[in-house]
């Protein structure tokens, strides 16, 4: 009973520290920046003049992306499930759009990093709160590793997609180390995984623009990475907030 009590409080001081939870575990604020961020990239889907398949996989892979990172930004682990259904709607736009570099860091990066995040965030629930992630500490040993893997998949990445005659190499290879870190630091509940996607989606942002080029097609992509990297900036804050009351 005693256990119950402190957990209740716990729970409680958390909902005044982060914002008071009135639906699926997300805050007013957090519902409405999903709503603005959906009618955004809604709105680049009708504007488009691209093939109607096309344009609507775009349009359900931008949905399900932001409704996958407001729950992330909130500390759910339902957001790392959607990212994964996000990973594999996102490689099959790729591969249509021939950006192969991108169809290769979600499949074979991103999709699985997201899996092992699944994982890893049920293992660690904040005082058994279904609802948010236990905060990680990082140590500067961990930050070597992490830098020294990244090092070594960028390069791997940097020649594969060299093989291909990749279309816009550097930013192709750039993407890949983003989003290495970010899928790193998601898995390893760190707030910076935040700032990592956020570095990832002006990368990306830049590279569909580069591909709608002279046209508009590309645009649900462009408005889905905008609207991505609004949530992240969310993300990084939210999540230091979380930090802060984790441990005091």
């Amino acid at each position: 009973m005693k256990e119950q009590n402190i957990k209740s409080v716990a729970k409680e001081n958390n909902s005044a520290a982060t914002g008071r939870k009135i639906a699926f575990g997300l805050t007013t604020f957090e519902l409405a920046l999903w709503v603005c961020s959906a009618v955004v990239v809604a709105a680049s889907y009708f504007l488009s003049k691209s093939e109607a398949s096309s344009s609507l996989l775009s349009l359900a892979a931008s949905l399900v992306g932001v409704t996958a990172l407001i729950f992330v930004s909130a500390g759910n682990v339902i957001g790392q499930v959607l990212t994964i259904v996000f990973s594999l709607l996102y490689g099959i736009i790729s591969f249509r759009t021939k950006y192969h570099e991108e169809m290769l860091t979600y499949l074979l990066m991103s999709a699985p990093a997201a899996g092992a995040a699944v994982i890893a965030w049920l293992k660690h629930l904040f005082n058994g709160d279904k609802m948010q992630v236990e905060i990680n500490q990082f140590s500067c040993r961990e930050c070597i590793f992490m830098t020294f893997i990244a090092a070594v998949t960028t390069a791997a990445f940097h020649f594969i997609l060299k093989h291909f005659n990749t279309a816009q190499l550097f930013f192709g290879t750039l993407s890949v180390t983003t989003s290495f870190f970010a899928s790193y630091l998601a898995f390893r509940r760190s707030p910076f995984y935040a700032f990592a996607y956020a570095a990832n989606d002006i990368v990306l942002i830049i590279l569909w623009m580069l591909a709608s080029a002279g046209s508009n097609t590309a645009l649900p992509m462009v408005a889905c990475f905008v609207a991505f990297l609004a949530n992240d900036i969310y993300g990084f804050v939210n999540w230091m907030k979380m930090k802060k009351y984790q441990t005091m």
